[in-house]
């Protein structure tokens, strides 16, 4: 299984909880994580590379795993969504708690859809991977 791992890279704090999300997706095969295997976009850079591949990288996963916080999602990670969306590539949304989803500025309803597969721990996490693969 092919899996990319998406979520804000702003803060170092964002890169890290992703991190520990792949040492999870890792376990059930191959996995992208934006920052450690394109790098960061800084001022001045051509952004195009770092878009190319992580847009190729959604065409080649299986599935995508998004760390979806309640400050807001970021813009690119909205935009990995609805690209993944459009391609029909499972998400499985590594959130805070299921039960205030609809609360007023958890997630847009342009990213939280029928299709969106809530989970809000690593067993969950680890169950629903499973549950894809086979």
């Amino acid at each position: 299984m092919k899996i990319y791992v998406a979520g804000c890279l702003r803060e170092e704090k964002d890169r890290n909880q992703l991190e520990e999300v792949e040492k999870v997706c890792r376990k059930f095969g191959e996995t992208y994580l934006p920052h450690r295997d394109k790098g960061l976009f800084v001022e001045g850079m051509d952004p195009e590379p770092i878009f190319k591949e992580n847009s190729d990288r959604i065409d080649w996963c299986d599935v995508i795993v998004a760390v979806l916080d309640w400050r807001g999602i970021s813009s690119g990670t909205a935009w990995e969504l609805g690209y993944a969306y459009a391609k029909k590539i499972p998400i499985i949304a590594l959130v805070e708690d299921k039960k205030t989803i609809h609360k007023d500025y958890r997630i847009c309803v342009m990213c939280y859809n029928k299709d969106l597969i809530l989970v809000e721990s690593f067993k969950e996490l680890r169950k629903e991977i499973s549950n894809l693969k086979s």
